[in-house]
């Protein structure tokens, strides 16, 4: 078994740790292993930082049969037989570069839940035999999956790991409140997602606005970076919120943001599973989260943080409110999150995929 992966984005989200948690753990197993990336991808960065082995091919588009081809020789070349696919895209290029070397098994993983019918080439990607297996990384992705036409024993459930002791040796600066200008005594409520439509930014700003009404000590921060952060920046400037939030743009290393956060929101109005929710429970923080996909397979709404309705900025704002005057049951959702999120580890999810692989 030689497991070659493939990631076609050019940025760092949460896909991309994954694959990276995925393509590391294989390598400390002593499997033989490798990961196609793009050229100035911040993936590249990453594996050229930290000396792993890498191939770097352009991919340009879903018909680019010049780079499939390119892509199948690297196959046949070094005796790899599956292709682990991280992404639509990436997916797209493994179903081309099968043209070229048939026998190759396809494993795609989809972390998004987000329809696949509307769009005909999207849905025959996932349909087309060509596809040996599809990891779903939530139980609600495989329901949209299969609701829209993918056969149900194609696909494959493993939820997205974290490493659990990671932000644990994360610190908070000293100067961490000054350079972000958080005033003394304040109550932090932090959120880390892409500005990406589905991340639903304006719930987020909304709910904080109007928190912000009954309770002057709240402070929010956004943590993140994408092509939306302009429009919310000065959303949150009509919402009046000068003073009690900051954007602090992307940032590979979260771990100061999460031990400086008092409370943590996931606002989506669809998610795959939204990994950061875990990373936000493995430092013992107390989880707000939308009834949105995955969210619902990781707070126990009551124990280990709240739910609340998506797109619903006043329940947002009420539940923020309800654990910003109440301490005590924030530590007992905290906790709590920092128990249940141990059956999310990095090294269980690497087991599951280790025995999909060798099923095939």
């Amino acid at each position: 078994m030689k497991v070659l992966h493939i990631d076609a984005e050019k940025y760092w989200r949460g896909g991309q740790q994954q694959a990276v948690y995925l393509y590391e753990g294989m390598l400390k197993r002593g499997f033989q292993s490798s990961f196609v990336c793009c050229p100035g991808s911040q993936l590249q960065r990453y594996f050229e930082t930290n000396r792993l082995n890498y191939h770097c091919l352009t991919f340009r588009g879903e018909s680019d049969i010049i780079s499939a081809f390119q892509l199948a020789l690297l196959c046949r070349r070094y005796s790899y037989n599956i292709l682990q696919l991280h992404s639509s895209h990436s997916l797209s290029w493994g179903l081309l570069a099968k043209l070229f070397y048939p026998s190759l098994k396809l494993v795609a993983t989809r972390r998004v839940d987000f329809p696949i019918g509307k769009n005909p080439l999207s849905a025959f990607k996932y349909k087309t035999k060509a596809v040996n297996k599809i990891v779903a990384v939530s139980d609600n992705i495989r329901r949209v999956l299969i609701t829209c036409g993918v056969a149900a024993e194609k696909i494959t459930v493993i939820h997205s790991g974290i490493d659990l002791a990671k932000f644990d040796r994360a610190q908070v600066p000293e100067n961490f409140y000054k350079t972000w200008n958080i005033p003394e005594e304040s109550i932090i409520v932090g959120t880390v997602a892409a500005f990406a439509g589905h991340k639903d930014y304006p719930n987020f700003l909304k709910a904080a606005s109007l928190a912000v009404q009954e309770n002057q000590e709240l402070f929010f921060m956004a943590v993140g970076g994408g092509n939306l952060l302009p429009e919310m920046q000065k959303m949150a400037e009509e919402l009046g919120l000068q003073g009690h939030i900051a954007f602090t743009g992307f940032q590979k290393e979260i771990g100061q943001f999460l031990q400086a956060f008092d409370i943590f929101v996931l606002a989506s109005c669809l998610e795959g599973l939204g990994t950061s929710v875990l990373e936000a429970m493995s430092v013992g923080l107390p989880v707000i989260g939308t009834r949105a996909g995955g969210i619902i397979e990781m707070i126990n709404s009551g124990e280990n943080g709240l739910l609340v309705p998506a797109q619903n900025p006043l329940e947002l704002s009420k539940t923020i409110l309800t654990l910003a005057q109440n301490p005590l049951l924030r530590e007992e959702y905290g906790n709590n999150a920092l128990n249940s999120v141990q059956k999310f580890s990095k090294e269980q999810m690497i087991d599951k995929y280790l025995e999909l692989y060798n099923s095939l």
